[in-house]
């Protein structure tokens, strides 16, 4: 079953690959546009809505095959289009799905991944405790957003320390913009791709040899701890927090076409 995407193609040079963007939770197609817009001149880009988010709502994963399910849908949208060759732009939740389907997924002949952009994507968890308790919180998580108003539960949401880089009329706009979501779609991703079901992905993402580019803001204390210590290529983008291309999408695209030139 593929999944909504929209495929954008530059008026020349349509052989090149294909530039794939996959969005965060609570997420669509439309996070994207501002930097996409940029890319899609140069480049053909296809932007996904992921399971359970914009017009893939109606689209559930099972809990036990939520990353391989995602990862087919995913592949299954890419071979509606007219190319072979892609390279994958994620961020948070977009961003594993990708390092899993880059580490873990086996992509059909006719598929050839040949870069990666990602940002703000955890690599996964070490130890049994800590997916112990990632599981329980987000199990919690997604039971608020299946028994309560979506918007109460995107207030305590965007109160979280890995969103602290936002003023109150940032979190607000989001607050008003992520609140047509689907509270039971939303419930049913986290529960299905949680931190906790995702394998330790950094030493898969060593070996290979495909061209990576991880990006995180300087705000985002997290995420720019994990790729100091990763030993991947990264790039830091001034005056930003976790969203990067959202906050400062200027200097994220700028970043981006640097990296997709090796592709041109």
């Amino acid at each position: 079953m593929p999944l909504y995407s929209k495929l954008s193609v530059p008026k020349e040079n349509t052989t090149q690959s294909c530039v794939v963007f996959l969005h965060g939770l609570l997420g669509s197609t439309q996070d994207w546009d501002e930097v996409a817009s940029v890319i899609a001149q140069s480049y053909p880009v296809l932007l996904i809505d992921l399971p359970g988010h914009g017009l893939s709502q109606s689209i559930v994963l099972d809990e036990i095959l939520g990353f391989e399910q995602t990862c087919q849908f995913i592949v299954e949208s890419l071979q509606q289009t007219p190319y072979q060759s892609f390279v994958f732009v994620g961020y948070s939740l977009g961003g594993r799905v990708a390092m899993y389907l880059s580490s873990y997924f086996e992509l059909p002949s006719s598929i050839s991944l040949c870069g990666l952009c990602i940002e703000g994507g955890n690599f996964g968890l070490r130890s049994e405790k800590d997916k112990r308790a990632r599981l329980n919180h987000d199990i919690q998580w997604a039971e608020r957003f299946e028994q309560q108003p979506i918007a109460d539960v995107l207030d305590t949401w965007y109160q979280q320390k890995v969103f602290s880089s936002l003023n109150p009329e940032q979190k607000q706009v989001l607050v008003t913009k992520r609140s047509d979501n689907l509270g039971h779609s939303i419930g049913m991703m986290l529960r299905s791709t949680s931190l906790a079901k995702q394998p330790y992905l950094l030493d898969a993402l060593h070996r290979s040899t495909i061209p990576m580019l991880y990006i995180c803001g300087e705000a985002d204390n997290k995420f720019q701890h994990l790729a100091e210590q990763s030993q991947l290529t990264y790039q830091i983008i001034a005056q930003a927090g976790h969203n990067a291309h959202v906050e400062q999408p200027e200097r994220f695209t700028h970043v981006l076409n640097t990296f997709l030139q090796q592709w041109k």
